[in-house]
């Protein structure tokens, strides 16, 4: 039936043209699903805030140009795709998770969430509506404002992730959810999964997330809130 398994840390230009790129290879090959998992212990540690703190702004502008046409193209993908979480999933982390049609987290000291505010960086419109339509309006404010990092648990409780196993038993899991969707007759399931998206891929169509984005990061708030980052990166 086929599954393909991407794996990455830190979004930086080049990683997100990779993951782009095996998108491509991903759905011009027989994979029928698949699955987005990390090295054990994290997922994603969301954006390389050291390698992009000193890019200029056509560069940055394009690392988002390449960020959302990758968080659309998850979201839209004609496949189902799974998120294996590794581990924690911060930030970057968390958003290309919530494209995807399926959350399994791991048990243990594990946090998953949207923290850019406490970065300093505010969370674009298109995001906040996928986290909207996983765990509600209420929650998805509350949480994006706070810039909150939930336990996996809690996570777990609010709908932000599906189900929660052992490590060792991640990707069995994923693979035997792939296989149940699989086993679905596929024209009827993709295109009622992909209905229960329109909203998001909608969004991703008509959206100026790019320039505002963009504009956002280089703000003094979020220039100097970053910084204050990699230096606590850098002591670590």
């Amino acid at each position: 039936w086929g599954c393909a398994c991407c794996r990455w840390v830190r979004f930086d230009h080049a990683l997100v043209e990779q993951l782009l790129g095996a998108l491509d290879t991903v759905q011009a090959s027989a994979a029928r699903a698949l699955i987005l998992t990390g090295r054990p212990g994290m997922f994603s540690g969301g954006l390389d805030v050291p390698a992009l703190i000193d890019c200029k702004r056509p560069e940055i502008e394009r690392f988002w140009q390449l960020f959302f046409r990758l968080g659309c193209r998850l979201a839209s993908s004609p496949i189902p795709v799974i998120a294996a979480l590794s581990g924690h999933a911060p930030a970057g982390g968390a958003v290309l998770a919530l494209q995807c049609d399926y959350r399994i987290g791991i048990n243990g000291n594990f946090k998953i969430g949207l923290n850019e505010v406490q970065v300093g960086l505010p969370v674009p419109g298109t995001i906040l509506l996928a986290l909207e339509e996983v765990i509600g309006l209420r929650q998805a404010r509350r949480i994006a404002t706070r810039g909150t990092l939930l336990p996996m648990a809690e996570a777990l409780a609010i709908g932000l992730v599906d189900e929660l196993v052992e490590a060792d038993v991640l990707m069995a899991t994923a693979l035997t959810r792939a296989r149940e969707l699989l086993a679905l007759p596929p024209v009827a399931m993709n295109t009622t999964r992909l209905a229960g998206k329109a909203r998001l891929i909608a969004a991703y169509a008509n959206c100026g997330d790019v320039t505002t984005a963009t504009d956002w990061w280089f703000s003094t708030e979020t220039q100097g809130e970053m910084r204050k980052l990699v230096e606590r990166l850098a002591k670590k």
